[in-house]
């Protein structure tokens, strides 16, 4: 009876495994595609002018270097923490599992204020609204606190909503490359501009491509996300490989053919002046086709980032003060919607901010790819220092080099000798300052009322 019980009971803690592999290919693809392609396309073009598509497939390899990291760690410890899971098992110290974390939480707060920016950019070229130099901020503000809404009701995402919102996504995109062939079928464009490189100023071809991979880089972020569902996905140590990597796959295949349709029909100038890139392919190749209608199928793929990634922030700030890692305020959960009020209302104030006050979305873009890149940094050292560590299941192995590569990679891209902007840097350091006066506040308030921080804000089983 006693066993009976216990079994029971951890049934009741365990997630439901309901996702095979073609659904887990839905969920990672849907979560890789989205705001990047269609929001920085231009910026990457003003970047290097033709070859627009080399610094996405650069940043294609990169991701794969780093997935196949993700890859030996998800199927080594298939459950639901991520990054800061890994960082904490590696190296064990608390403060830089706290980094770790925050930093993953902050760069969701960049992501959907980049989204967000995108979504309103959208909404004002499709619909022929006047925004003047504070329109597309309000517009943004305002979407963006109609996600915090929908958030505080209660999101109860399921993975039919996932596979509808992914086509839609895909959608969009897909046109633009049946666009893009049925015009170079007819002669139209130039395909010849795919091949020539035109850098601002005095920089030199190779920096040009660097500096442009910060920027793509964003395009190829939400891989990581997929770890999150390990508990929920059937036989993870064996499946996640083959699905992660195709999902991959796919979606560089579509960035490449992307931007070789949007070079071909746009010249890189013209594509790289304001924050809908791809309305401007749509209007060059087929005048005919409502540009509204893709304008909404644009916004639908933004949106889509935006509330995924408010809901990852707003749930990490509040497990990390549920852990007792950020003050408790944040761990409150409102009494009759039994969501995390608290939390929600405090990443939407630092959405509005970075909205109205960090800059457009090429800023707010490769702040998140900046914070990703140095997460990705830690796991790929992680990686090696868990070699150590044995379990007794079967699991995928990286080849030694590829983490190494990662690193290496990773760090590089993060770096200012790259060309980054140094308002990302600015703005990657105020989010992680904030975090860290908050932990420091939590640490001092526990030692006062003789208690103990948690030593980790994640599971460390």
């Amino acid at each position: 009876m006693a066993i009976a019980q216990q079994e029971d009971s951890k049934n009741k803690t365990q997630l439901k495994r309901v996702m095979g592999p073609g659904l887990l290919l839905l969920f990672i693809i849907g979560d890789v595609l989205g705001t990047g392609i269609y929001a920085l396309t231009g910026e990457v073009a003003a970047e290097v002018g033709g070859v627009v598509w080399l610094p996405f497939l650069i940043a294609f390899v990169v991701a794969i270097l780093t997935a196949c990291s993700y890859l030996e760690l998800v199927t080594k410890y298939p459950k639901a923490a991520g990054a800061a899971l890994y960082t904490h098992k590696a190296f064990g110290i608390h403060f830089v599992t706290f980094l770790v974390a925050f930093a993953v939480m902050s760069s969701g707060i960049t992501s959907a204020a980049t989204a967000s920016r995108a979504f309103a950019a959208n909404f004002a070229t499709s619909f022929g609204f006047e925004s003047g130099a504070w329109g597309v901020p309000l517009i943004a503000s305002l979407f963006i606190a109609l996600v915090a809404l929908v958030n505080l009701r209660g999101v109860s995402e399921s993975v039919k909503m996932n596979v509808v919102l992914t086509l839609v996504e895909l959608s969009g995109l897909l046109i633009i490359i049946a666009i893009g062939a049925w015009a170079i079928a007819r002669g139209q464009g130039d395909v010849s501009r795919a091949w020539s490189f035109e850098a601002p100023g005095e920089r030199g071809m190779v920096w040009g491509v660097i500096a442009a991979t910060t920027l793509a880089f964003f395009a190829m972020v939400g891989f990581e996300d997929s770890v999150n569902m390990a508990e929920e996905t059937k036989d993870p140590s064996r499946m996640f490989p083959k699905v992660l990597l195709t999902g991959l796959g796919i979606t560089g295949a579509i960035y490449v053919l992307v931007s070789i349709s949007a070079i071909t029909l746009v010249p890189a100038a013209e594509l790289g002046e304001g924050e809908t890139p791809l309305l401007k392919v749509v209007q060059a190749g087929a005048p005919a086709f409502p540009v509204s209608i893709f304008g909404i199928i644009t916004m639908f793929a933004v949106a889509n980032s935006a509330l995924i990634n408010m809901l990852m922030a707003s749930r990490l700030i509040y497990g990390m003060s549920r852990e007792t890692v950020l003050p408790s305020i944040f761990g409150h959960v409102h009494g009759e919607r039994r969501t995390p009020d608290v939390a929600i209302i405090f990443t939407t104030i630092l959405a509005v901010a970075l909205i109205l006050f960090a800059g457009g979305v090429p800023e707010l873009g490769g702040t998140t790819s900046l914070l990703l890149l140095c997460v990705f940094t830690v796991v790929n050292i992680a990686v090696l220092v868990l070699r150590r560590d044995q379990v007794s299941h079967k699991h995928f192995r990286t080849p030694t080099p590829l983490p190494v590569l990662g690193a290496i990679c990773c760090a590089f891209l993060a770096g200012p000798w790259t060309g980054r902007d140094p308002i990302q840097y600015a703005i990657g350091a105020s989010l992680i300052g904030l975090g860290v006066v908050l932990w420091l506040a939590t640490v001092t308030f526990m030692k006062r009322s003789g208690k103990e921080a948690a030593q980790s804000p994640t599971e460390t089983d």
